[in-house]
């Protein structure tokens, strides 16, 4: 049986979600956040939307697990909190190491980040990185974000190839 594709942002579900809002719902306000809006992000959303997709599902996991689904919202919501665009900027080391410590810098700039929130943003690349996770709330987060950038990244596929199919039936009609 074929599975229906869905839209990424089909539907928000952390707006309809109180609890959620009232723990990030006032970072979302603020420009460093909305900056985020503006920037391209695995190809077909940007780094807001990619955070708060990663934010909210790790929040849901650990809330229906009783783990500290507090401090996961506010770190999937910081995990990406930086500004220059990888694929231009080069560093000494890797983008996987360096942006986690550029996001826990950004972060500790707009709240106070605990011992919790900076082990789920800083190791949230392990994998590509060797420094593992402390928490059990740092793999969901990992966890979490590696299985919506290749969401995002089939979607953006998706999307292209679609466009291509249509481009070639444009090219046949003019021809």
């Amino acid at each position: 049986m074929k599975r229906k594709s869905v839209e990424l942002d089909e539907d928000r579900p952390w707006l309809d979600d109180p609890d959620y809002l009232a723990i990030v719902g006032e970072f979302l306000e603020l420009p460093e956040l909305k900056k985020l809006d503006m920037i391209e992000h695995h190809h077909i959303s940007t780094r807001l939307q990619h955070c708060l997709r990663v934010s909210y599902q790790s929040y849901t996991l650990t809330k229906r697990w009783g783990w500290k689904s507090y401090e996961t919202a506010r770190a999937g919501l910081f995990h990406d909190l930086f500004y220059y665009d990888w694929r231009d900027t080069k560093f000494a080391k890797s983008h996987a190491y360096v942006h986690p410590r550029i996001a826990y810098r950004n972060a500790k700039k707009l709240t106070e980040i605990s011992p919790l929130e900076k082990d789920i943003i800083i190791k949230h690349m392990w994998g590509a990185t060797l420094a593992p996770p402390r928490y059990k709330e740092s793999f969901v987060v990992t966890f979490v974000d590696d299985f919506i950038s290749v969401r995002e990244w089939r979607y953006s596929r998706r999307i292209k190839k679609q466009v291509r199919k249509h481009l070639r039936m444009d090219m046949r009609k003019v021809n």
